[in-house]
Formats: C-alpha cells, structure tokens, sequence
C-alpha cells in the first residue's frame, strides 16, 4: 500500500524539519499516536532508533523504527523494523522561500494479517487519516505554537 501528503506550511525549511524530523512530536499531530520513545542517544541520524505505539481501528499498534536515510534539515526515511504493522516513510522538507516550505510524505506499507482482509476499504481510511495528520501538522506549525 503506497500513501502520500504533502502540504505548505508557513514556517522556515528548517524549522519544520527539525519538528518532523523528531519522532518525539509524533503524538503532537499524528491522530491515535499514544506514544513515541527514542531509543537511541541524539543526535538524530541513520541508524538511531525509536519505539512508537499508537491506536488504529481499534486495535494497539506497537512498532520499533530505525531511521534508514538521513539528510540534515531537508529529508528522512525510517522504517519500521520490529512490530505490527510494516511501514517505510520517506518525508521531506523542501524551503518555498525565507519563511515558508513543504513538507511532503512517501508511505509505503503492508497491512498485518489481521488488516489485510480490509483491503481497498483499509487504504482509503489510511490515506484519509495521513491527509487529516498533514492538515494537523500545518495547523500547528502555521500557528506558531511550536518551536
């Protein structure tokens, strides 16, 4: 299953990098995150590792990442390594001028057996919950209650 957002946020590259680039704020923007834990020493890079658990239809969605690409205030790429749910995302930030930029999402997932007979009915719902995310993320950052 492949996903993806992307929005403008009214904030500089590097700010906004900087807040997605850190799991720690998932719980911020992401809906049902319940939590995220860094299980690696900083700084961030290729390699550092953290354990996220969130809710999803219902059921407790335990996965542990490691951050497989990373370029300093402008892209990272985790994938999950131990957990429920299978997932690549990719996200990056790209500057649209001195206090505004994008930031753009990749998703690549495969649903666990216990998702997999949703099927179509799954990705759409997905892709529903990533779109409401994205919205929250740029409420947030645009708000300035960050940072």
């Amino acid at each position: 299953m492949e996903l993806g957002a992307s929005r403008d946020i009214a904030r500089p590259a590097g700010e906004v990098f900087g807040f997605v680039a850190d799991s720690s704020n998932n719980p911020l923007w992401q809906k049902g995150q319940t939590s995220c834990i860094w299980t690696s020493p900083p700084p961030i890079g290729v390699g550092s590792t953290y354990d996220q658990e969130a809710r999803f239809l219902g059921r407790t969605v335990r996965n542990t990442f490691e951050v497989v690409e990373f370029d300093p205030g402008h892209s990272i790429t985790i994938r999950s390594i131990a957990g429920t749910f299978p997932i690549t995302v990719r996200r990056t930030v790209e500057e649209l001028g001195p206090t505004s930029s994008r930031v753009t999402a990749e998703i690549r997932g495969e649903p666990g057996s216990v998702f997999r007979v949703a099927g179509p009915l799954l990705r759409r719902m997905a892709q529903r919950s990533v779109d409401a995310d994205y919205d929250r993320l740029q409420r947030l950052l645009d708000s300035k209650q960050i940072g």
